[in-house]
C-alpha cells in the first residue's frame, strides 16, 4: 500500500508549503489523492505526485521499509567489531554495490509503479477521457446487430418483394437467393475486418501513454 501522509508530511515530501497543498486541494488538483477532511485528511503520496507531475525516488515511495534498510546499512558500515574482516555471505552469493537496490526495493518499486498506472487509468476513465475497450466492443456489437437486423428485415424482404412483383417470380425463392448472397458477403467482410483488427498497431498517442 502506498504511503499515507498528512498535509505537513506531504508538503515535506514534495518540497511544497502547507499552504500550497491546501490551495491545490481547494482547486481540485488533488481530487482522488486523499481521504478525510481537515486534520484527519490523509494523502496518497504516489497518487499526489502523479497528479502534480513529480517523480519520486525509491526511498520516498517505499517509506519506512527503505529507511529501515538504510539504517541497517549504516549500522553495518560503522560497526567496529569486525573491522578489517571480510563480510561473511552464503556460498555463491553475488555481492551488490552500495548503490544497487535490494530485492525488496525493486519489488516494492515495481508494485507502486503499477499502482500509479492503475490510478492514472481510473482517473482518466472517471474524467471521461477514456472508456473501457469491453464497453466499446459491447456497444459496437449491439449497434452492428441492430443494423444487420434492419437490413435483413427491410432491404432483403423489400428487395425480394419487388423482384417477385416486377419479374413475376416466387417471393420466397427471390428472398432465399438474396439472403444467401448477403450471408456470403457478411462472412467475407467479417474475415477481412478480423484480419485488419489483428494487424492494427497502437497509435502514437496510445503508445506514448503505455498503459
Amino acid at each position: 500500500m502506498s504511503r499515507q501522509l498528512n498535509t505537513t508530511e506531504l508538503a515535506n515530501e514534495l518540497n511544497l508549503s502547507k499552504g500550497r497543498i491546501s490551495q491545490l486541494v481547494r482547486d481540485g488538483r488533488l481530487d482522488g489523492c486523499f481521504k478525510g477532511d481537515g486534520r484527519a485528511r490523509r494523502f496518497d503520496l504516489v497518487s499526489a505526485a502523479e497528479k502534480l507531475g513529480q517523480r519520486l525516488d525509491p526511498a520516498q515511495m517505499l517509506g519506512n521499509g527503505a529507511k529501515t534498510r538504510r539504517s541497517l546499512d549504516e549500522i553495518e558500515d560503522t560497526s567496529d567489531d569486525d573491522a578489517g574482516k571480510p563480510p561473511r555471505y552464503g556460498e555463491g552469493a553475488t555481492l551488490l554495490s552500495a548503490k544497487d537496490p535490494s530485492r525488496y526495493e525493486l519489488a516494492r518499486t515495481q508494485e507502486l509503479e503499477e499502482r500509479a498506472r492503475r490510478a492514472r487509468r481510473q482517473n482518466e476513465s472517471e474524467e471521461g477521457n477514456w472508456v473501457l475497450a469491453s464497453e466499446v466492443h459491447s456497444e459496437t456489437a449491439r449497434q452492428i446487430q441492430m443494423e444487420i437486423a434492419s437490413i435483413e428485415s427491410s432491404v432483403l424482404r423489400g428487395g425480394a418483394r419487388r423482384i417477385a412483383d416486377e419479374l413475376g417470380v416466387d417471393f420466397k425463392e427471390a428472398r432465399a437467393i438474396l439472403t444467401q448472397v448477403w450471408r456470403e458477403y457478411r462472412g467475407q467482410r467479417s474475415e477481412q475486418k478480423t484480419a485488419e483488427a489483428d494487424a492494427a498497431a497502437l497509435s502514437p498517442s496510445e503508445d506514448e501513454v503505455d498503459f
